[in-house]
């Protein structure tokens, strides 16, 4: 895209994007470079608390979320967000705190500083869907995911709960879907698109997750989906990293490369698989995007 966009965000990665979501992290930079727009990374953020942290200590969790919406009050833009859970979190404090004059001089305390509640804390669907627009994204397409079926998945955190996330629909959001349809995709229709995959529970429930994550899968697979597309770090491990031991445990193959949406529309813009991260991804994408002609 050679129009210049005018659109400029601070930028929260968030700690999974640091750590084991940096293909995320890259395929976000990469994507929003090529679409000319601007993200400056929010100067010393540090961790928003999800997942656990809520269910520990309510006014730590609050606090975490106040002191990042404060630092990013120094750079130009609203507040771009990459995960779910922290995109839950951040929306979910300025949700309480703008409710609740109690909680919200707790946080004043507890961060030494006012309460910033008053900036704008969007997905990147959100950025790419409306502040960018369909129109212009699919303008930006050098190479149409033609032929590529692909399973939208939202999880429980970008809509959900009712009048916090704000991002789409609770129960029928239709923003990824869009997306994908815009840079030449077809999605399919399928039941598991908001069921939740389990991420609080990897470490002290994995069984749970295993069944969980599984019917998400056969949901996708049943379907005829060819791969399913993400916006969460948290459900990405979950569907990616755990398929080979769910496909042993249930005596099945999916074979169903998990994508983060950065990284379709970032091969729909014509970047290649290097800088996208690809090669991170545990179900290899590689032989789908030859079938598809995309590689």
């Amino acid at each position: 895209m050679s129009e210049k966009t005018s659109l400029n965000y601070s930028y929260y990665p968030g700690c999974s994007l640091h750590a084991s979501a940096g293909e995320y992290d890259q395929s976000t930079k990469e994507l929003f470079k090529t679409l000319n727009i601007g993200l400056t990374e929010v100067p010393d953020w540090f961790c928003c608390g999800a997942t656990p942290a809520h269910n520990v200590d309510e006014l730590l969790s609050l606090s975490l979320c106040a002191k990042n919406l404060e630092l990013a009050e120094k750079v130009e833009g609203d507040l771009a967000v990459a995960c779910a859970a922290c995109f839950s979190r951040l929306k979910t404090t300025q949700h309480v705190l703008l409710e609740n004059d109690v909680k919200r001089k707790q946080v004043e305390k507890a961060i030494d500083a006012p309460v910033k509640l008053d900036g704008k804390v969007k997905h990147l669907l959100d950025i790419l869907a409306r502040d960018l627009g369909l129109e212009r994204l699919a303008a930006s397409v050098k190479k149409p995911l033609a032929g590529l079926k692909v399973a939208c998945y939202y999880g429980c955190l970008l809509t959900r709960p009712t009048d916090v996330p704000n991002l789409d629909c609770t129960e029928a959001p239709t923003i990824m879907e869009k997306v994908m349809e815009s840079v030449g995709a077809e999605t399919v229709a399928w039941t598991h698109r908001l069921e939740c995959c389990g991420a609080n529970f990897t470490l002290s429930r994995p069984g749970v997750v295993i069944q969980l994550t599984n019917a998400i899968l056969e949901s996708a697979k049943t379907a005829g989906a060819d791969c399913i597309m993400v916006g969460c770090p948290l459900c990405h491990g979950n569907l990616d990293i755990r398929q080979k031991e769910i496909e042993g445990v249930f005596s099945t193959s999916y074979n169903l490369p998990v994508f983060y949406l950065t990284q379709l529309v970032g091969i729909a813009a014509g970047l290649s698989a290097d800088k996208l991260g690809l090669d991170a991804m545990i179900v290899s994408p590689a032989r789908l995007l030859k079938e598809k002609g995309l590689m």
